[in-house]
C-alpha cells in the first residue's frame, strides 16, 4: 500500500511539472506576438509622419511665398496681396513651420518605437506632442480657412469685398495651402490614434 501511494504521489508530481512547463512557455510567445503587432503600428506611424512632413511643408511654403501684384496701379496706390497683410495668414505660416520642424525632429523617436516596439516612453512622448500639434494645425487651418472664405465670397454686412476675382492666383495659392494644412491635421489625428492603440495593454 505504501509503495502504490508513493508511486501515485510521484506520478502526480510529474504531471504538475509538465503542466508548469507548458504554462511557462506561453508568456514569451505572447510577448513576441504583441511586439510584432506594435512594431507594425510603429511602421505605420513612421510612414504617416513622412506624409505629414510633406503636407505641412507644402502648406508652409505655399502660403509663405504667396504674393500677387496687379498689373495696373495709380499714382498713389499699388494693388498687391501678400500673406503677411493678414495676421491669420502670418499665424498660419508660423504654426505650420513649427509643425514641420516638430515632425522632422520626431522621426528618430518614431524609429526607436520600431526598433523597441514594447518601449512606452518614446511612444507616450510622441502621443503628447502629437496631440498638441493637432490643436495647433487645426487652429491655424481654421483661421486661414475663414479668411479664404471671405476672400472668395466677401461679407456685405462688414463691407468686406470679395477679392478673388482680381487676385485669382493669390486665392488659389492660399486655398491650396489651407487644404494641405487640413491634410496634415488629419494625419496628426491618425498618429495620435495609433499611439493610443499601441500604448493600450492587451
Amino acid at each position: 500500500m505504501e509503495k502504490s501511494r508513493s508511486g501515485e504521489h510521484a506520478t502526480t508530481i510529474n504531471i504538475t511539472d509538465a503542466k508548469g512547463k507548458g504554462v511557462a512557455s506561453r508568456p514569451p510567445l505572447m510577448a513576441a506576438a504583441r511586439g510584432g503587432y506594435k512594431r507594425g503600428l510603429a511602421i505605420m506611424d513612421f510612414v504617416l509622419r513622412l506624409f505629414a512632413i510633406g503636407a505641412a511643408l507644402a502648406a508652409t511654403i505655399t502660403m509663405g511665398t504667396t504674393d500677387q501684384t496687379l498689373p495696373f496701379f495709380t499714382q498713389f496706390f499699388q494693388f498687391q496681396a501678400s500673406y503677411d497683410d493678414l495676421p491669420a495668414f502670418s499665424f498660419f505660416v508660423i504654426a505650420m513651420a513649427i509643425a514641420s520642424g516638430y515632425l522632422v525632429l520626431s522621426l528618430p523617436f518614431s524609429i526607436v518605437t520600431i526598433v523597441r516596439p514594447l518601449a512606452t516612453g518614446p511612444r507616450l512622448l510622441l502621443l503628447i506632442f502629437d496631440t498638441v500639434m493637432v490643436g495647433l494645425t487645426t487652429a491655424a487651418a481654421s483661421a486661414a480657412a475663414a479668411i479664404v472664405y471671405l476672400a472668395h465670397n466677401g461679407n456685405s454686412n462688414t463691407n468686406w469685398l470679395a477679392i478673388c476675382q482680381q487676385f485669382g492666383d493669390f486665392c488659389q495659392s492660399v486655398s491650396g495651402a489651407v487644404v494641405a494644412a487640413f491634410i496634415a491635421a488629419v494625419l496628426f489625428m491618425l498618429m495620435v490614434l495609433l499611439s493610443a492603440i499601441a500604448l493600450k495593454r492587451p
